[in-house]
């Protein structure tokens, strides 16, 4: 399958990758879902990661968001995200679409060198489809906080809720539930997935809307699938591949069979 899926990659003029949280465990995040380990297993999103409920409760929200926030703040990349960047700097990936907000591939350096998105020195593109936590905003005047900032903040209020210099709550840079994806980096991963003659899905369910209809629109362009999740997907009988193994370990594989 390894053989076959580096086969259909020297192939295709564009390759595409698409990440979720799969992707960063290796780097000692859970992701959403899995029994007992999973970040909702135990939390209702729409409690506490609801826009809803960071304007209704901010110190509730922040509550949650503070200790999200702290989790992630000293993770690394992992070879997962290293070996696609690799695949970037050979001309062999185009560009990381990610639903993650955790910034890893961002450090890895994937998207470096352009704040737009596009890397410089071929080094590829990186589309954070739902933000990431290097940022929090003002929603009121605009200004915008880096993340060792916004948690010194954080540590400082009594209320334990970051402010703005102009008094207001902060928010975090990315999509809360209740919230739209922002336009043009969706656009952007639409129309990547449209040219794309193979998307590389990795570490998602696809399951969630709208990043789920990515593949569909690659396969209506007449592009292929591969796969590299634990557990089914919707689209797995569409995929050319699916590897189910440990991400790190098909990635070095894919690599060196490249």
């Amino acid at each position: 399958m390894i053989e076959l899926l580096a086969q259909r990659i020297r192939c295709a003029r564009s390759v595409v990758a698409l990440t979720g949280a799969g992707i960063s465990v290796p780097s000692g995040i859970p992701d959403f879902r899995t029994p007992r380990t999973g970040l909702w297993e135990n939390v209702d999103p729409m409690e506490v990661a609801h826009i809803d409920a960071w304007r209704r409760d901010p110190a509730r929200f922040w509550a949650f968001y503070g200790e999200r926030f702290q989790s992630l703040r000293d993770k690394r990349p992992n070879r997962a995200h290293e070996l696609l960047v690799e695949l970037q700097r050979r001309g062999l990936l185009d560009a990381v679409v990610t639903q993650n907000i955790d910034r890893l591939h961002a450090q890895a350096g994937s998207g470096a060198g352009d704040p737009s998105g596009t890397a410089a020195e071929g080094a590829g593109e990186l589309i954070e489809l739902h933000g990431s936590i290097a940022s929090s905003s003002c929603q009121a005047c605009g200004a915008a906080y880096a993340l060792a900032e916004v948690q010194r903040r954080l540590e400082d209020d009594p209320q334990g809720v970051p402010r703005c210099d102009c008094g207001q709550p902060l928010k975090p840079d990315v999509v809360l539930f209740g919230e739209f994806l922002p336009q043009a980096a969706l656009e952007r991963a639409q129309a990547l997935a449209v040219r794309a003659d193979l998307l590389l899905c990795m570490g998602s369910s696809l399951e969630v809307w709208p990043v789920g209809e990515l593949p569909a629109l690659t396969l209506r362009a007449g592009g292929e699938l591969a796969i590299l999740t634990q557990g089914p997907t919707r689209y797995d009988r569409d995929a050319v591949v699916k590897l189910e193994g440990d991400v790190v370990a098909e990635l070095e594989a894919l690599s060196a069979a490249l």
